[in-house]
């Protein structure tokens, strides 16, 4: 995809105008392919990973990246959606988690689909997806921080615990 044609959706997508792309406008933008609207949370999450002046919003350049890891969920999430359903069953999404090197029991999966499920129907969405992906992420990414012997455990206090949870990025 060309640059020029990039920055036409950028522009479009810059209702403003101001050269910036806020979470609302983001929002506005996205579909996940079943006619409701993106989560708002992963659209915040997604601004929050590539706003790297921490400005609340992205810039040409941050909307390139982000453009491209939208890309590259959509391709994983066709990949693993077996049925072409448009959404990810748990069958679906234990596949998915166990490529990505998670080894997580059936009784997690279902816990899973039960947190991201935003319509009730036992599947994720696409947004869906993408937002348990990186929390799923994000909690590894710090537990690891504690889990040097990469054994699968940790011990920590209270309070270690605590912080861990409000310093995480998501």
């Amino acid at each position: 995809m060309s640059q020029d044609y990039l920055f036409q959706i950028f522009r479009r997508v810059d209702s403003d105008g101001n050269g910036q792309i806020t979470t609302y406008e983001l929002g506005k933008a996205l579909s996940n392919g079943t006619w409701t609207p993106f989560n708002p949370e992963t659209v915040r999450l997604m601004i929050g990973m590539f706003d790297r002046k921490q400005s609340g919003a992205i810039d040409f350049q941050e909307f390139q990246a982000l453009w491209k890891y939208v890309t590259d969920w959509q391709n994983c999430f066709r990949s693993f959606d077996r049925d072409n359903s448009g959404s990810i069953d748990r069958n679906e999404l234990k596949t998915a988690l166990t490529t990505f090197g998670y080894k997580l029991s059936d009784s997690f999966c279902d816990l899973l689909i039960k947190k991201f499920d935003r319509q009730g129907r036992g599947t994720v969405a696409f947004d869906d997806f993408i937002q348990c992906c990186v929390v799923l992420h994000t909690l590894t990414s710090s537990f690891r921080q504690y889990d040097t012997d990469m054994d699968g455990w940790i011990t920590i206090g209270y309070e270690q615990f605590v912080t861990l949870v409000f310093n995480l990025k998501s």
